[in-house]
């Protein structure tokens, strides 16, 4: 879970990078629901470490 975090944050820094270029479509809806999915695997890593202890 933790590769997925670390793998959606850089997915987020090539969607914003990719949002300023004129060369690409308005990206603002995929990085909201890129948004939401750091959300739910931040929600799981933490669930992950409470139940582990």
């Amino acid at each position: 879970m933790k590769i997925a975090a670390k793998e959606s944050e850089e997915t987020k820094f090539w969607l914003l990078l990719c949002n300023r270029s004129k060369n690409y479509p308005n990206l603002e809806d995929l990085i909201l629901k890129l948004e939401i999915i750091q959300k739910v695997i931040n929600k799981i890593i933490a669930t992950l470490k409470r139940t582990s202890l």
